[in-house]
This record gives C-alpha cells, structure tokens and sequence, in this order.
C-alpha cells in the first residue's frame, strides 16, 4: 500500500484508484505533499463517495471550485487547482475513455509513457519523471525503458521524491534531501558568479 497522506483510508484509496493517484500528483505543489495526496479521499467524499473523470469534467467548473474551496480546502490554490484537475480528467475522458490507468497501462514505453503524462495539466517535466519512478518503484508499472524516462527519481535506494516514500522514516529521508538541494540551490545563487 502507497504511505503518501499519512491517513490509511486515503492511503488506500491512492493504492486503489488510479484516478485518486494522478489528482493527488496534480495537487502536489504548493502545499504539503501528505495534504495533497489526501485531497482526493476529501474529494471524493464531497462527491458523494465517486470520483469519475468524465463525471468531474463535466461538472460545472464553479461548482467544482466550491467543493474544493470548502473548509478545509483541498488546495492552497481551490480555484485555480480545481480547474487543472478537472482539465485533467477532461483530457482521461477524451484520450483514455476515461480510464486514469490506460495513461501507462497503454504505453508502450517509458518514453510514450513519459510522454502521455506530459500532456496532463498540472504535469511537467520533473513532475512526469517523479509519477513514472512511483509507478515503477511502488506500484510495479515499468514498461521497457521506465528508468530511463523516471531519471534521476527512479534511482533504487534514492530518497529524492515522493517515489521513495513508503514509510514514516522514508518521508523524513526525501524531505531532508529537499532540504540539502534548496540548501545548495540558495548558496549558489548567493555565491559571486
């Protein structure tokens, strides 16, 4: 079972529903990652107990931003994360029949795979490699080439990202290394050129 929100229901529902993971991963930036990868059990209970792509792309984008804006809201940013999430599931309805696990179960590579997660808003570069290298690592999706298309993240034994954390301990790891790069990264900008 994936450990990424620290609460054992939405933990499994993560594990469960693909649809869950990738709104989880659409909502982690900004905020703490146990808090994003908890926002879709939140929203799945405000949806009545479902969360649907084609019914979430079809809803009517204000009322969507409410139900995200509710106290406590799923995002630092309600609104405007609201309208990439729902941006997502419209792009799972048209190019996946609705189905959020044909984005890898359909590729026939790490580098299509790569690719499919690109086009998602919300999913840049960085954040398609760190999904690619939790797929592989934890939920045993590695189409040929995966490592390659998750570099660095997919690096076994490497506490990088949220691919890495399966435990408690495991957290405290990733989170001290992103400590050290903003660490580097400020003593970098701060050194003469």
């Amino acid at each position: 079972m994936l450990y990424l929100s620290g609460d054992e229901a939405a933990d499994a529902l993560l594990t469960e529903d693909p649809l869950a993971l990738l709104i989880g991963m659409v909502l982690d930036q900004q905020i703490p990652l146990e808090r994003a990868f908890k926002s879709p059990f939140d929203l799945q209970v405000r949806l009545d107990g479902r969360l649907d792509a084609a019914a979430i792309a079809a809803m009517d984008p204000d009322e969507l931003a409410a139900l995200f804006s509710a106290k406590p809201a799923l995002h630092r940013f309600p609104k405007s994360m609201a309208g990439r999430v729902q941006e997502a599931c419209a792009v799972i309805v048209n190019s996946y029949g609705g189905d959020a696990a044909a984005i890898w179960s359909s590729a026939a590579d790490g580098k299509e795979l790569l690719a499919n997660l690109k086009a998602l808003p919300g999913f840049g570069e960085q954040k398609a490699r760190i999904f690619i290298a939790l797929l592989g690592k934890q939920l045993g999706v590695r189409p040929v080439g995966w490592e390659h298309a998750a570099a660095p993240f997919g690096e076994p034994g490497s506490f990088r990202s949220v691919a890495d954390i399966d435990s408690p301990g495991a957290l405290i790891k990733v989170r001290q290394y992103k400590q050290q790069m903003k660490s580097e990264a400020r003593a970098r900008a701060s050194t003469p050129g």
